[in-house]
């Protein structure tokens, strides 16, 4: 695929573009968007997805649109799993539910930087190292063992603090409170970094590792490095307005994760049957190539991934139906009377508490900070030096 320097330039200036639109109009000033909202912007930017593998069809043709449609669904889905990681990050750090975009966005950002300097490094690896092939169809496989083994995620989960976020809070002073959108503010004539800022490092490492994931992923649906960049960069965009539209449903969602296995366990063995296609590692037939079993056609991966991922949607949403016919209580509170009706502001992670018999009732969380809406002295003991 001859992807043009021009195509590449007006790529990315579009993709910064839809960044930059979506902080102007949505989260320079902080809000909690409703359902309604979030829905609206979800179905736009997945729209444009959509629209862009058109494009691809059109101009380049039906196999080169099918490895992207791939990718994009398979990156897309990946990233509604990482998702409950940062529930969890939102819910440590209680962050304020109108705060919570500006987290989002710039996460998304950073994990977009990110991605695109995993994406040239992986293109450069595979383009020197045939053997390369080998070393990502192993690290999925053993991914996809892993998350089958690990069933699911517990509600009850809490999210554990990394080494960036440690140095984070012991090189750098912060305050107890939220300082309305504010990731670094002055007290007392000191410069502190606010909590919202520390919730931002915690997602921005969380990204690194979803990255070593979905790039070895993507590669294995497509060696097109322009296609591996736009399905990922399309899959992120729009994930601030899915975390808000199916917060409460990602615990329905009991089997994604065995799902996810069954899709990144598959494309290990895809990439394993290429590898041994390109082989040329002495030790194995002789450094000859080993074309015994064929290679996994683009459509038979498409139908896979799509396959995969409506059984498990509709396993999940049974298993749901069978536990509401048994009376057990739902994970999420998504039973919550309030819940459907019209202009319903989505609840944020951090303003969910499990064990809140309601909502109104919800106990203080020991993680609680107030939210101050400007530069101002705090109260003695208002901050501290975390280490």
């Amino acid at each position: 695929m001859d992807v043009p320097f021009w195509v590449w330039a007006l790529t990315i200036a579009a993709i910064v573009g839809m960044l930059v639109f979506d902080f102007v109009g949505h989260v320079r000033t902080p809000h909690a968007p409703t359902l309604r909202e979030s829905a609206v912007w979800s179905a736009v930017y997945v729209g444009i997805a959509v629209v862009f593998g058109l494009l691809v069809l059109w101009f380049s043709g039906g196999q080169f649109a099918g490895e992207y449609f791939a990718g994009y669904i398979t990156e897309k889905s990946l990233s509604v799993d990482n998702l409950f990681v940062f529930v969890l990050i939102m819910a440590s750090f209680a962050v304020p539910r109108e705060l919570q975009q500006k987290v989002l966005l710039f996460g998304i950002a950073f994990a977009l930087v990110l991605r695109t300097l995993f994406i040239f490094v992986g293109a450069a690896a595979i383009e020197q190292f045939s053997w390369i092939f080998y070393v990502f169809g192993g690290f999925l496989i053993w991914t996809a063992w892993a998350q089958a083994r690990s069933g699911g995620h517990s509600h009850d989960e809490e999210f554990k603090e990394n080494a960036a976020l440690r140095l984070a809070r012991k090189v750098f002073p912060t305050t107890d409170e939220y300082h309305s959108d504010k990731m670094i503010t002055k007290v007392n004539g000191r410069r502190y970094i606010t909590p919202l800022a520390i919730a931002l490092v915690a997602i921005a490492s969380a990204d690194i590792l979803f990255a070593v994931d979905s790039i070895p992923a993507i590669f294995g649906l497509t060696q097109e490095t322009y296609l591996v960049f736009t399905a990922n960069a399309f899959a992120l965009l729009g994930l601030r307005q899915l975390f808000f539209l199916i917060d409460g449903l990602l615990d329905r969602l009991v089997y994604l994760s065995y799902g996810l296995a069954v899709i990144l366990g598959f494309i290990g063995v895809k990439l394993l049957i290429h590898a041994l296609h390109e082989n040329e590692l002495p030790f194995i037939n002789g450094g000859e190539h080993v074309t015994v079993i064929p290679e996994v056609p683009t459509w038979l991966s498409l139908t896979v991934i799509l396959a995969t991922l409506v059984v498990t949607t509709v396993a999940s949403l049974a298993k749901n139906r069978r536990d509401a016919a048994r009376g057990l209580e739902s994970p999420t509170g998504a039973g919550d009377a309030a819940a459907g009706r019209e202009g319903l502001v989505a609840q944020g992670p951090g303003d969910r508490d499990p064990h809140a018999r309601r909502p109104d009732e919800a106990p203080a969380s020991p993680h609680d900070a107030p939210v101050t809406d400007a530069d101002e002295p705090a109260a003695s003991g208002s901050t501290r030096h975390r280490g």
